[in-house]
């Protein structure tokens, strides 16, 4: 059973960066697809980014293109969601999950999720 488990959530003042990091365990293919998902208090969960482990290459939301930047590290099963010029618009809890694909970048695509991690913008 994969599981997955978000970190790297904080406060961050307006401008500022974090990164957050996604380790997967209990599944050992390179055929399936990361995707970043966020979810503001009182909002739908909205996808963030998407990552095709296969192919190596990476959607990303348009709220979020040129700010944000995903990598990976295979040997530690980890997938890195880079954020700069953090907005305060960006606050929500974070989450990565895991699908044989990207598909639509829906939520309902995915079917293995972390716990969410807390992101917080604010002066």
């Amino acid at each position: 059973q994969l599981q997955l488990e978000e970190s790297g959530g904080g406060l961050v003042q307006p401008g500022g960066s974090l990164r957050l990091s996604c380790v997967a365990s209990g599944f050992t293919s390179a055929h399936y697809a990361i995707g970043w998902f966020r979810q503001a208090t009182g909002k739908e969960r909205e996808g963030v980014s998407c990552l095709n482990m296969a192919v190596g290459s990476t959607l990303y939301a348009d709220s979020v293109k040129g700010r944000f930047t995903v990598s990976r590290d295979d040997a530690k099963h980890t997938v890195w969601l880079q954020m700069n010029s953090l907005k305060p618009e960006d606050t929500a809890v974070y989450y990565c999950a895991a699908s044989d694909a990207c598909y639509s970048g829906q939520p309902y695509d995915f079917g293995f999720w972390g716990q969410g991690t807390q992101v917080t913008v604010s002066s």
